[in-house]
């Protein structure tokens, strides 16, 4: 429940009563200073509250902008401030001191409500270091007339502008996909108007659209023609609530924590659940084993999200923060084609889905991954050459804040830390180099040898030393957000090869069990980190042995087993990891959420 205090005189004709109400506000009202400090007094702690001026003239989504959105402590608009309970006694003190402040110039007398008191308050809140948002609102209209004429003006200047439409289009993301933009957008957001006057909540959509790609999935493992038409159909569909699903945040302002972590986790879970979809309807078919391929493109589209994530978690902060390779980018996003040919070139989640949607309907789920490992793969090739060059190129000193982050994305078990201790005298950024020539060393060593070989052994033990010495320093280099995606190539790459080598039914299946549970534990991390709400318990990382330790794991169960067993071990492993990790990680989030987590809504870059 939230309560609005209306503060001055009624003004005859006004719908601000009204306005306020259909956005759930409980509608109090203050002739004068003194009573408005009692209605304030008057509501309860754990409420949102608002300040509106009596005389605003505005549009009803410049006053949902401005008092209703869940992301912010405090915001306001001209003639309407609202704050959260975080908030409540910055508000208080506010206005209890601009209730006293002495007559201002326009003659309004100390204590009364005739001027627009609710700007006066967002003022001394900004001046007494509270943080005030405020919306962009464009053509709306958001006004507190001093005099009829100026009413009547402002009044027109609501009639001749269609809020609704703004709502709408703003309900968009800013920044988006070539096929998003072009061919789910613009009837997309209509579908989220609908579910927003059913009552409706983005969660409800994000699940259904979850439910959607497991049902695509499905459709996909029974291997017939028909089923792969009807996973193509239903996965775009999926894709359409997607979009709907944050466009319904957006056009009611139903930002939260858990919707946020819910739509980034859903997403890879949809995804990586289509693949093994995939895989089983190749089975199913014709025999056809195209699992090494699902892993392989969960692996590199799990480690391109890394590189995004490593590259902008390094240079949230950054300062002097410039580089010729920015600029050059920023030059050519004024050349409107060059801006959709480089957004469409990384492949996001938009034009991925389409893709496998089609190739899916009218080929083969091998044609689908090879066409799916090549794209992602120019994609991959694309952005880390840029983020690499910009890297080499800018100015810029890190945080200890972006060094912590990147510790985190890093994931280092217990193993790491023992070690740690040997290799201290490691030259400072040498992260990315330590961390490269690990990576190589296990990958090598395992494509090279044969199943039951003790050399992938020996190479992971290299990479634990190395991945060791990686960290050992504070990851502040231009090129240390390089590392964590070096951790997850090195520790995916060798459980595939692993899994490939052993030749054995269901060992590449429970490897894809074991990464896609590695991997949410990954995603989660930074999703965590993303929400402001730091990285895992280290009690968590110990206990799934950090990436090193599941490497050198893998490794030495695949010396000790004869194949079958490995295949055993492996999926205990895959289940014991995906245990440990949802179980904390859907305690964490519901927590988070029940006790009043600052709502997120991260708009980030195309997935």
């Amino acid at each position: 429940m939230s309560t609005a205090i209306v503060t001055g005189q009624p003004v005859p004709g006004s719908s601000l009563e009204g306005d306020l109400r259909s956005l759930g506000f409980d509608v109090r009202l203050a002739p004068d200073a003194a009573q408005a400090g009692t209605a304030l007094a008057a509501v309860p702690a754990g409420e949102r509250v608002a300040l509106v001026d009596a005389g605003f003239v505005g549009h009803t989504h410049s006053l949902r902008l401005g008092l209703t959105d869940p992301r912010f402590a405090a915001s306001a608009v001209p003639g309407a401030v609202s704050v959260q309970p975080a908030a409540r006694e910055a508000l208080t003190a506010a206005l209890r001191d601009t209730a006293a402040e002495p007559a201002a110039e326009s003659g309004i007398r100390a204590g009364t409500l005739t001027g627009a008191l609710a700007d006066r308050v967002a003022e001394r809140l900004i001046t007494s270091g509270t943080d005030v948002h405020r919306p962009e609102l464009g053509e709306l209209v958001a006004a507190v007339p001093a005099d009829p004429q100026s009413r009547n003006e402002a009044r027109q200047a609501v009639a001749a502008v269609d809020d609704e439409a703004i709502r709408l289009r703003t309900a968009v993301k800013a920044r988006d996909g070539f096929f998003t933009t072009y061919c789910i957008s613009p009837y997309s957001r209509y579908i989220a108007r609908w579910c927003a006057r059913r009552g409706l909540t983005p969660n409800q959509v994000t699940t259904a659209s979850l439910f959607t790609a497991l049902i695509a999935a499905g459709c996909a493992a029974t291997g017939t023609r028909l089923g792969f038409v009807a996973a193509g159909l239903l996965l775009l569909f999926s894709f359409v609530l997607d979009c709907t699903d944050g466009q319904l945040a957006r056009y009611s302002l139903q930002y939260s924590t858990l919707g946020a972590w819910l739509d980034a986790t859903f997403d890879r879970a949809k995804e990586y659940a289509y693949y093994a979809g995939l895989a089983l309807g190749a089975a199913n078919a014709n025999g056809d084993d195209v699992w090494a391929l699902a892993l392989g493109a969960m692996v590199l589209q799990t480690c391109r999200h890394v590189v995004d994530f490593s590259f902008n978690e390094a240079n949230h902060d950054a300062t002097a923060n410039t580089s010729p390779t920015a600029a050059l980018s920023d030059r050519l996003d004024s050349v409107g084609w060059t801006v959709w040919v480089r957004r469409m070139i990384v492949l996001p989640i938009g034009e991925r889905w389409a893709l496998l949607a089609v190739l899916t309907a009218f080929t083969t789920p091998r044609i689908t991954f090879v066409v799916l490992l090549i794209g992602c793969a120019l994609a991959a090739t694309y952005t880390t050459a840029g983020r690499v060059l910009r890297s080499l190129t800018r100015r810029a000193t890190r945080t200890d804040r972006a060094a912590r982050a990147l510790a985190d994305l890093a994931d280092s078990g217990p193993l790491s830390e023992l070690l740690r201790r040997a290799v201290r005298g490691v030259p400072r950024h040498m992260g990315p180099s330590l961390g490269a020539v690990g990576a190589l060393v296990v990958v090598l060593a395992t494509s090279l040898s044969g199943y039951g070989s003790w050399w992938p052994v020996l190479g992971a033990a290299v990479y634990a030393l190395t991945s060791a010495a990686a960290v050992a320093r504070p990851l502040t280099g231009p090129l240390d957000w390089l590392v964590p995606p070096f951790f997850r190539a090195a520790e995916y790459g060798t459980i595939l090869l692993v899994a490939a080598k052993a030749d054995v039914h269901g060992a590449l299946p429970a490897a894809f069990g074991l990464v896609a549970a590695v991997a949410y534990h990954h995603y989660d991390t930074v999703y965590r980190i993303r929400g402001g709400t730091g990285a895992p318990p280290h009690w968590l990382v110990r206990a799934i042995g950090g990436h090193e330790g599941r490497t050198l794991v893998v490794t030495v169960i695949a010396a000790l087993l004869t194949a079958t067993d490995f295949t055993v071990a492996l999926t205990v492993c895959a289940v014991l990891v995906a245990l440990v990790v949802l179980v904390e990680s859907i305690r964490f989030w519901v927590v988070s959420a029940r006790r009043g987590a600052p709502a997120v809504h991260d708009e980030g870059e195309p997935a």
